[in-house]
């Protein structure tokens, strides 16, 4: 005699199937992962790539480009605008808010980016922003303002 499975038993019966052989996949190609001669050597190599790129960008110090010259600082512009979005959505919200930093000091109109950002990003990273614009660029508080302000006097 033969019994029937209900449609609801059988969807579950194969997603179970189809579970265990995706866990089973990825657990044949991890273990020949790991038996790979050289896996601990690239790991290490991986790892320390990633921590001098993470602890390298934090330290270099942005190239302005010329502020007379409107392509490059157009171009320079949405450069640190995309990388500081890509950093923000993976967590980096330091060299995200650099960026972003950047792209406002070099905005001709910075007034109406910020703007923008308020609306875009979350209240803890919009204060961190504006927390850090004294300090970028060719308009905060670098060698340009301080000629400005000793030509006042």
């Amino acid at each position: 005699m033969m019994t029937m499975l209900s449609p609801k038993a059988a969807l579950g019966i194969a997603a179970g199937v189809c579970g265990t052989l995706i866990l089973g996949y990825c657990i044949y190609f991890d273990h020949k992962r790991h038996q790979d001669p050289n896996f601990k050597q690239k790991l290490r190599e991986r790892r320390r790539a990633q921590k001098e790129a993470s602890a390298g960008g934090r330290r270099t110090k942005t190239d302005f480009p010329n502020m007379k010259d409107h392509e490059a600082v157009q171009r320079f512009f949405l450069q640190e605008v995309q990388l500081g979005e890509e950093l923000l959505a993976a967590g980096d919200l330091e060299n995200g808010v650099d960026h972003l930093g950047n792209a406002v000091a070099v905005c001709g109109q910075p007034n109406d980016l910020l703007q923008v950002l308020q609306q875009t990003l979350q209240p803890q990273v919009f204060h961190l922003l504006v927390q850090r614009l004294p300090n970028v660029g060719p308009r905060g508080g670098g060698p340009d303002k301080q000629m400005q302000e000793d030509d006042v006097e």
